[in-house]
């Protein structure tokens, strides 16, 4: 059985959380579990998770089991033990195993619908400390602590302010002194959900078609909490194409069939089964790599710290790592000097926190970048050098990347 951290230091502090998605609540999950008074402030009136699933990697499933939810996790998502890669009309490029770096790493993957994520964290911190339909404009820091301004005219006080409203983050630039532009990838990515089965991919691989620049995956990701109890897949399609392309759900299917035509019979079949209403279509961006994630009284967190490209499949786990690093850092300097005034302390602690986090998730932006221009052709011959390489792959190169992002994180 997983056990939350459990409150080491008599000093509770009162800690603001701007926003309601994966790193905020990690991070409200966080330092509740150490004794800290918790507020967390969401613009949105209701939380509906943006994107399909989301492929939560051994980094972040150990911050989950560290928080006392990673055994809810582990039931909820998929048991994918076998990664293969297959060219666009269906021959196979690779095929291998995922339970060698499993098994060095002491965890399994977890690909797991966004919105049984989301629902499962926000019952652990609690409704009653979560407050929807609030946006945060502005903050002020002073000696004695932080101030965040609403936009209906509230304030509220605070010792500590974590930022982690999003890719699209207000106050980014005021913490960073400069505005911080999101860059465009260079592809669009359609996600979707649907039901298992055989005849489009083995119930335990996580099965990519690849050709033309372009991508089809199919990860398991278990039932995700769905009445039914039914097994589903989690389905994403690449292709790059120029930013501010038309999106209409009325016309996803019609664009698919296009893009995808002469594509192996799986993809033909994912195509035609798909449901338009449950699918997004969503731009990549990224936001380049911040020298800081800290100012005095406030620290930025998840996405808003470091958007990133998904094809390192990091996102969300960086977010985790985040949320424990900062808490953790808090809660050690504290220990130092139990019950004096917090100031010190959290000044400390967020010197860490930068310290920690600032050069790990800046080479992992670069390096998902670098990935997304070789998969989806920014350099062709790159591209094509890249499906050559996985024909000739048995795996090991690949474990090898995964390996290297995962035991590079705070808890090996």
């Amino acid at each position: 059985m997983s056990r939350p951290t459990s409150p080491t230091s008599t000093t509770a502090l009162d800690v603001l959380v701007i926003g309601a998605g994966m790193g905020g609540l990690s991070a409200a999950l966080a330092f509740q579990r150490q004794g800290h008074r918790v507020t967390v402030i969401e613009r949105v009136e209701a939380i509906r998770p943006v994107g399909a699933a989301i492929s939560l990697w051994p980094n972040g499933v150990k911050v989950m089991h560290r928080l006392g939810l990673g055994e809810t996790i582990e039931h909820l998502s998929g048991n994918m033990t076998r990664m293969r890669y297959l060219t666009h009309t269906g021959e196979p490029l690779t095929d291998f195993s995922l339970a060698p770096l499993f098994d060095e790493v002491g965890q399994r993957a977890c690909p797991i619908a966004r919105a049984a994520l989301q629902q499962t964290l926000f019952d652990a911190v609690g409704a009653e400390h979560i407050q929807l339909g609030r946006r945060c404009l502005d903050y002020a820091q002073d000696d004695e602590g932080v101030t965040a301004h609403f936009e209906d005219g509230g304030q509220q006080r605070a010792d500590l302010l974590v930022i982690a409203d999003g890719t699209h983050s207000r106050l980014r630039s005021k913490l960073v002194g400069h505005p911080v532009e999101r860059q465009y990838v260079g592809y669009v990515n359609w996600n979707v959900r649907v039901s298992a089965d055989e005849a489009l991919a083995p119930l335990h691989n996580w099965d990519q078609y690849v050709g033309d620049a372009k991508r089809v995956s199919l990860m398991p990701m278990g039932t995700g909490g769905n009445t039914a109890g039914t097994q589903e897949y989690y389905c994403f399609f690449d292709v790059p194409l120029p930013a501010g392309t038309p999106n209409d759900p009325q016309h996803y299917r019609d664009e698919l069939r296009e893009h995808f035509a002469g594509w192996a019979a799986p993809v033909q079949a994912l195509i035609e089964r798909f449901d338009p209403e449950r699918m997004a279509r969503v731009e990549i961006h990224d936001i380049p790599p911040l020298d800081s994630l800290t100012a005095p009284r406030v620290a930025l967190l998840g996405d808003a710290a470091h958007g990133m490209a998904p094809d390192l499949g990091q996102g969300g786990c960086q977010a985790m790592e985040d949320a424990w690093v900062l808490a953790r850092a808090v809660q050690d300097a504290l220990e130092v000097d139990d019950g004096a005034a917090p100031a010190a302390a959290i000044a400390t602690a967020l010197e860490h926190y930068d310290a920690a986090r600032v050069d790990r998730v800046g080479d992992i932006v670069s390096r998902a970048r670098k990935r997304a221009a070789t998969i989806h052709g920014r350099d062709p011959v790159q591209t094509h050098a890249w499906y050559d390489e996985l024909a000739h792959e048995d795996g090991s190169e690949i474990l090898a990347g995964l390996r290297k992002t995962i035991v590079g994180g705070p808890l090996g």
